[in-house]
């Protein structure tokens, strides 16, 4: 049999793709580059099934699907012919630079500081910030209580989960916080959210108007704070902090929203002051303000009694408090809340529900469990001395290792500890030292808008072992000496 195309069809059988999509691929890639021209009559079905060794059903099925598609035409009577694609061809966009980005976007989608950064290449046991350790964790708890709410979640009919949260994990969430940090709230004040993240992404909706708020941050400070607020359209206002937190006395008179980490202040550790919080709260009430307290690892504290939090000393419903579980417990569990002030709390439920209609069942409930009972309590007594233990090394051989070369910034909480150099203009060469041997630090120049002037280093100790703290300390005093 003569062949009916002017180039081969050709099947595989061991490809996925039956032989009517091969025949339909291969007819739609003439038509694309032009050997099967605009007008031509496509051979007869029987002829290409005789031509191909395929049955005629394959080829008729391949032909409708080109019909379908509008690269042939039918023709009542007479043979189907290959339509006229050129309407069909996509033109290349235009070229844009990176700066204005496509017109059809919200050109604050472009900035380079709302791009992910893709993850560190580091070893599990390093100085990397934000991991918390996972060998202690009471993995047998954790399963033994996902087992029963998989068993409980089988026997209900299929519905939706109120976005703010499941009743039981809200109530559990507001015992606990009433517990650790003296936050005084009801089940009601509480918003589960996917993480911190998601609940400052729901406060910027919830508080910002576009090109209008002006919205006070910590410079350095949290930088996908910094990246929802400006993705709501907000004004930024960078404030700088010392060693008593945020310069309450640097914030202009029209700021609606300040942004703190007061019990650690992320990425210098150090702890805003009873008389800078008390400031700052009657700075809000003043000036009609509101606050947000991210309070993202203030479970661990290694010194004498905690301050208040600001929501405890809040007598005004001026503060959000904002928790998260991904540091007490584990970051994939993706779960955070908000306790709201009251008069707040409908709007701030309504955003959720549009952000998120509906909440997870099975995973909200294996939390409320695990704090119900006692698990989450038992886990961060077991882990503070743990971690105590590694802050504790890490701080001794600072001081014995690397004295001459860095000062330690005092902190009494969480898994990281900043420090400044003593000479600040050898910086970049230590920094570059401290990268290569003692891997996961970082310089507090990553979460500011601009270079600091005197930068400082920060090491986490979530995930290293005390044994390795000071060798690797040892190494990076060697390499600095030479």
């Amino acid at each position: 049999m003569e062949p009916v195309f002017e180039f081969p069809i050709v099947f595989d059988d061991r490809l996925q793709a039956g032989r009517m999509r091969q025949l339909h691929e291969q007819l739609r890639a003439a038509i694309l580059d032009q050997r099967l021209r605009q007008g031509t009559s496509l051979p007869s079905t029987r002829d290409v099934a005789a031509s191909c060794r395929v049955a005629r059903n394959t080829v008729i099925a391949a032909y409708d699907l080109l019909i379908a598609e509008g690269y042939a035409l039918p023709r009542k009577g007479a043979r189907a012919v290959v339509a006229d694609i050129a309407t069909r061809r996509v033109s290349k966009p235009r070229r844009l630079t990176a700066a204005h980005g496509d017109a059809r976007m919200n050109p604050a989608w472009g900035a380079a500081s709302l791009q992910p950064q893709p993850p560190r290449d580091l070893p599990e046991r390093s100085f990397r910030l934000g991991i918390p350790e996972h060998r202690h964790f009471p993995h047998a708890a954790w399963r033994r209580l996902s087992a029963q709410s998989l068993r409980a979640w089988s026997k209900t009919p299929f519905s939706y989960a109120p976005s703010e949260g499941l009743p039981l994990l809200r109530e559990a969430i507001a015992q606990h916080v009433a517990f650790a940090r003296a936050v005084a709230c009801r089940s009601d004040d509480v918003i589960v959210t996917s993480g911190a993240q998601q609940a400052f992404d729901l406060l910027a909706r919830l508080l910002v108007v576009p090109r209008r708020t002006r919205v006070a941050i910590e410079d350095p400070g949290y930088m996908p704070l910094r990246s929802a607020f400006a993705a709501a359209g907000a004004r930024l206002v960078p404030v700088p902090v010392d060693d008593e937190g945020m310069c309450v006395d640097r914030l202009p008179k029209d700021v609606r929203v300040i942004s703190v980490t007061p019990s650690h202040q992320s990425p210098t550790g150090v702890a805003l002051s009873s008389r800078r919080r008390l400031q700052l709260l009657e700075f809000a009430r003043n000036h009609g303000a509101v606050i947000i307290e991210d309070d993202y690892d203030g479970e661990f504290r290694f010194g004498g009694r905690p301050l208040d939090a600001l929501q405890t000393l809040d007598g005004d419903a001026l503060v959000f408090y904002v928790g998260t579980f991904s540091k007490s417990l584990f970051p994939g569990l993706r779960k955070g809340f908000v306790v709201a002030p009251p008069w707040a709390r409908a709007a701030l439920v309504g955003v959720k529900h549009c952000a998120d209609s509906h909440s997870d069942t099975i995973t909200q409930s294996v939390l409320a469990a695990f704090i119900r009972e006692g698990h989450l309590a038992r886990h961060v007594r077991r882990m503070r001395p743990i971690y105590a233990a590694r802050r504790e090394a890490l701080l001794d051989g600072l001081r014995r290792e690397l004295g001459d070369w860095l000062e330690p910034i005092a902190s009494e909480a969480g898994l990281h500890l900043a420090v400044r150099v003593r000479e600040p203009q050898l910086f970049a060469r230590i920094l570059g030292q401290a990268q290569r041997f003692t891997p996961g630090v970082q310089s507090t120049d990553e979460y500011s808008s601009k270079p600091l002037a005197v930068p400082a280093l920060v090491f986490g100790y979530g995930v290293i072992d005390v044994e390795a703290i000071v060798p690797a300390l040892m190494r990076l005093r060697r390499a600095l000496t030479r």
